[in-house]
């Protein structure tokens, strides 16, 4: 008998490394990505075939799915402190006599020849990425979604491999158009670079919950990237690090002129009886919710921008994220979510409201917004945007909004 992984790959076609792929694993109903033939005999001997496997979820993403052999027989399949921890994610086969059996994983990572393997692995990997990526682009483009998970771990877990992969890794944006990392500077530097010579990316994880925010940025000339695989909150932070005066921000964490700030004002001039005066009259109409906190702040944002805009902190809301997928950040998961309701008071129901309450007592002013049902719809729209409006709100929102009809 002479295995797949041992025969020459200059002798195989596609359809052979499919064919042996639905043998190792009949219950899979995805074809591979694509796959690597390992044929090494010195320094160290090492056969194998690896397949990147499509990941539609984090349900399917499973280690122990490499077959180790030695010398054709069947060891093991775990294959940690082997090959790197990222790609204990791939599928297929490895076969060596070289690697130490029955023995601690802390002395497989010191073992000379496994250190050899593992680096060598990389190393193809990196290989046949970049092989696909400068001749079939294309190719590596539509794969993407379903590759990145593998890369974006390789980056974040070996520096050699982001060192490599930081030449082939690719951006996403909004409109489905893809970037190195190089590209995507050279395209955003002149118009998003703010007041601090910090290059802003500006990102979203739903096209549509987004949309509002997206279509504001875009309506300054600046473009937005889609950030929503499993582990793209830790890679952009990964980046943020090795990127110089780069930063990464989710496009509804404040208004776009105070994401990416050039040099307009956007500060308003009011006094303090104002701001506590407008302030208790939002409030008064905010909805609690567990673990919810509201702050409201005041911009000048221009006429034509929205009233109201609710948004959340870049810094606290990527914590919780992270704290997710991090047991050792479980603090950040237990706060409380924290939003900023922002009021342009350059907009005409902004200054109205103002002229309304400025003179008035806390209680007149309570009085006042919980009969007022055009400050009550610009609000219930923020939080609809938000997709903050839930239950008896929404309700009453839509009775109200076909009574100002």
């Amino acid at each position: 008998m002479n295995p797949l992984w041992k025969q020459k790959p200059v002798g195989l076609k596609d359809e052979d490394y499919r064919d042996f792929y639905r043998k190792l694993y009949p219950m899979s109903m995805d074809e591979p990505l694509f796959w690597i033939h390992l044929n090494v005999d010195y320094p160290f001997n090492l056969t194998g075939i690896l397949y990147f496997p499509k990941v539609k979820s984090n349900i399917e993403l499973q280690r122990n799915k490499i077959q180790l052999y030695s010398n054709q027989v069947f060891v093991t399949d775990s294959v940690e402190g082997i090959v790197p921890e990222f790609l204990t994610l791939l599928h297929g086969v490895l076969d060596s006599p070289d690697i130490p059996l029955n023995v601690s994983r802390s002395y497989l990572q010191s073992d000379n020849n496994v250190k050899k393997i593992s680096n060598h692995i990389t190393k193809k990997v990196a290989d046949k990425l970049e092989e696909i990526f400068k001749k079939e682009r294309t190719q590596l483009e539509e794969k993407w979604d379903s590759l990145k998970i593998f890369v974006e771990y390789g980056m974040l877990t070996e520096e050699r491999f982001y060192d490599r992969a930081s030449k082939f890794a690719l951006l996403k944006n909004t409109d489905n158009k893809y970037f190195t990392l190089d590209e995507y500077k050279a395209l955003t530097e002149s118009s998003q670079t703010d007041k601090n010579s910090t290059l802003v990316y500006l990102y979203a994880n739903n096209k549509e919950d987004q949309y509002t925010f997206i279509d504001a940025a875009k309506g300054k000339g600046y473009d937005v990237l889609m950030m929503d695989g499993q582990l793209d909150v830790h890679w952009l932070g990964l980046l943020e690090q090795k990127l110089e005066k780069t930063r990464f921000v989710r496009v509804d964490s404040d208004t776009v002129e105070h994401i990416i700030e050039k040099d307009e004002k956007t500060s308003v001039e009011l006094s303090d009886k104002e701001k506590e005066n407008l302030t208790e009259a939002i409030q008064s109409l905010l909805p609690n919710i567990d673990k919810t906190e509201f702050n409201v702040d005041f911009k000048s944002l221009g006429e034509t921008t929205r009233p109201v805009q609710i948004t959340q902190n870049e810094f606290s809301r990527r914590m919780k994220e992270m704290s997710a997928m991090q047991p050792g950040m479980a603090f950040y998961g237990e706060m409380p979510d924290m939003f900023q309701v922002i009021v342009n008071m350059d907009h005409p129901i902004a200054k109205q409201l103002l002229g309304e309450v400025k003179d008035k007592s806390k209680e007149e002013t309570t009085a006042f917004a919980s009969e007022n049902a055009r400050l009550k719809q610009v609000i219930d729209l923020a939080l609809l945007s938000n997709g903050m409006l839930r239950g008896e709100a929404l309700s009453n929102f839509i009775k109200r909004s076909v009574e100002l009809l």
